[in-house]
């Protein structure tokens, strides 16, 4: 893995992979060194080394709040939950971005062919990194479509940082050939 930015936006399947801790038996081997890298995203954000850029209509933390617990506990993840619950007021105002809905998308999702068919849902991760003036990475963990997007954010300026980039890359191959592409 990289070394990790300064400003990130941090992809829900982030801290739900590094909640995978919790019961280390139960961890698949393939997701040994993601669930690690995971964990070391989350406290780089945690932490105050790296600084996490939301939105301001909190389209991002109801993610959050959907799939981690707001006790903090039992996981890693959901400590980062309850430290985005605490904390998201203390943002400056810079990382704390507008973003507008458009039907089921943003105003600010980026207009590229190959970005036609990108997930609904995650498009609000995007929207946010496209609208932000420094244009910061995403951080993305086992989501395996967007290996298939990311060079078309390339493209368009969105950097995608892929903190399990093999499994990833794997997951994306499988696909493709599951597909027939």
């Amino acid at each position: 893995m990289n070394s990790l930015p300064s400003k990130c936006i941090v992809d829900t399947n982030v801290p739900v992979v590094a909640n995978l801790a919790k019961d280390p038996m139960n961890i698949v081997d393939e997701l040994v060194d993601c669930v690690d890298a995971c964990i070391k995203a989350v406290e780089h954000v945690t932490s105050g080394r790296g600084k996490l850029i939301l939105d301001d209509e909190n389209d991002i933390f109801d993610e959050y709040r959907k799939q981690l617990s707001m006790s903090g506990q039992p996981g890693i993840g959901d400590h980062f939950m309850k430290w985005v619950h605490d904390y998201q007021y203390y943002l400056l105002d810079e990382d704390r971005v507008s973003i507008t809905k458009r039907d089921d998308s943003y105003e600010e999702f980026p207009n590229h062919d190959d970005l036609q068919e990108f997930d609904i849902s995650d498009r609000k991760f995007v929207a946010v990194a496209n609208a932000h003036p420094e244009k910061p990475p995403i951080l993305q963990a086992t989501d395996s479509k967007w290996w298939g997007w990311k060079d078309a954010l390339n493209d368009v300026g969105i950097a995608v940082i892929f903190l399990c980039p093999d499994y990833v890359k794997k997951k994306y191959q499988e696909k493709m050939v599951q597909d027939g592409a």
